[in-house]
């Protein structure tokens, strides 16, 4: 699956692929009466022979990079068998869990509020939060402020993912138009993010709301400039870039899988802390054997840099996040109660010695 789908052809697919799971799960569109985690005993601890899961070759996506290619996540799980799948954006991969293809997945705010939106409450889950920061809109070396964009193309990874709806809604926020379809003030390129250094090197792009490592191959590889950090459009700089959502239906039947893929995920984040470089290096390993090429130190140092790995999904701010989806064209408002599921999350880190994470009032804590 490709960034270059049409806005049009993503709904109709998403909304055809919903109806499906709803009727070949039985869950009604309701939100309260979507299926939630077991509490029988013997449920909780059922477990998946296999387990799909779908995230991204980014270093947003450092946890399950990491725990894949270490093998801890595969240690973890036991007997259940790991399958990835690599995307280049949210809604890609959000097309899959709709198509039965993969069972969870690492995506950001927009995608999964779109996945639970569009399935009225009852296709997916947020179960975890993965990382916040680590996404930067840099532009070529002559572009200064926003105006400075207009009648320009930047580029985004995937139409309604997460750095697209930023980038569409903060140009609004400068008074510069970007509709998803028909012309404006700038227009927006959803495309590969590979392609997009391509493009922003030959001087084609005006610049690019890109995650990492990304952001600092455009300065460090494509001689870009930072136009605008994120974090910096946050309260304390925090704000969900990617979490963890699994389907309801496999989060309702194998809840036993969900806990240990975030005991493999808390696992991760524990390594990642006590070695911070060996922790680099196997992300570049795994960024290697996903696409061939892995990252020079300086943009490895900077993408991490730039970054905080968590556990905690910042649930605070995805009503933010989905109000800016809304007001950009690529979101339907809706009640987003019910889209969090913490239950396995705050038990795991209860039993670590953590405090617990917050819902938000937006589901299960």
């Amino acid at each position: 699956m490709t960034s270059t789908t049409t806005g049009s052809r993503l709904r109709r697919r998403a909304a055809a692929a919903a109806a499906a799971l709803l009727a070949a799960t039985g869950l009604t569109a309701c939100t309260s009466s979507a299926a939630t985690t077991p509490t029988s005993s013997a449920a909780a601890s059922a477990e998946a022979t296999t387990l799909r899961l779908g995230y991204f070759a980014n270093i947003t996506h450092a946890l399950p990079l990491i725990g894949v290619q270490d093998g801890t996540s595969a240690k973890t799980l036991g007997s259940t068998k790991l399958e990835t799948q690599i995307f280049n954006a949210g809604p890609a991969a959000v097309e899959a869990l709709f198509a039965g293809s993969i069972d969870a997945a690492y995506v950001g705010p927009n995608p999964a509020i779109n996945a639970f939106t569009k399935s009225s409450g009852a296709a997916v889950r947020i179960v975890a939060g993965a990382s916040s920061g680590g996404a930067q809109l840099i532009v070529q070396p002559g572009v200064t402020d926003a105006a400075g964009l207009k009648g320009q193309t930047v580029a985004s990874p995937q139409l309604g993912g997460t750095q697209d709806v930023a980038l569409r809604y903060w140009l609004g926020q400068q008074g510069l138009s970007a509709p998803v379809t028909g012309t404006g003030d700038v227009t927006v390129a959803p495309q590969e993010n590979s392609q997009t250094l391509d493009l922003f090197k030959q001087g084609k792009i005006a610049g690019a709301w890109v995650p990492e490592p990304w952001a600092s191959r455009l300065v460090l590889d494509g001689g870009g400039k930072v136009l605008v950090d994120e974090k910096t459009l946050w309260p304390q700089g925090a704000f969900v870039t990617t979490h963890l959502i699994v389907s309801t239906e496999f989060l309702a039947k194998y809840p036993g899988t969900v806990a240990k893929l975030l005991e493999a995920e808390a696992t991760t984040l524990d390594a990642v802390k006590a070695d911070p470089v060996k922790a680099k290096a196997t992300a570049n390993a795994a960024l290697k054997a996903l696409t061939g090429k892995d990252l020079k130190a300086a943009v490895l140092d900077r993408a991490f840099e730039d970054l905080t790995l968590t556990l905690d999904p910042i649930a605070s701010t995805l009503q933010v996040s989905a109000d800016h989806g809304v007001a950009v064209g690529t979101t339907k408002k809706a009640d987003l109660s019910g889209i969090y599921d913490l239950t396995l999350l705050n038990a795991l880190l209860v039993k670590r010695g953590e405090k617990p994470v917050s819902a938000a009032g937006l589901g299960k804590g």
